[in-house]
């Protein structure tokens, strides 16, 4: 899956430069994330950056985008031509 912000989001800037995908970005009112570019970190970390420094815990899994760990994978190595390790 995917992760997505909430309306609880507070515009505090730490989640989008933690994203190794660029996935995020600040919207009209809230901050984003393009769900084609989410991995969830996988294939970067163990968990996913912008989870761990949300304050409000506003990112939860998005329940429209449903995809496995392998889709996941995947989606990694296309977004950064590297095979991924694991």
């Amino acid at each position: 899956m995917a992760l997505m912000i909430t309306d609880e989001c507070i515009n505090c800037d730490v989640c989008e430069p933690e994203c190794p995908n660029d996935a995020i970005y600040q919207g009209e009112e809230i901050y984003e994330i393009n769900p084609d570019l989410c991995t969830e970190c996988v294939g970067h970390f163990d968990t996913s950056q912008c989870v761990e420094v949300c304050p409000v815990e506003c990112i939860p899994l998005d329940p429209d985008r449903v995809e496995s760990k392998e889709a996941l994978m995947l989606k990694y190595e296309k977004l950064t031509g590297k095979k991924a390790s694991g």
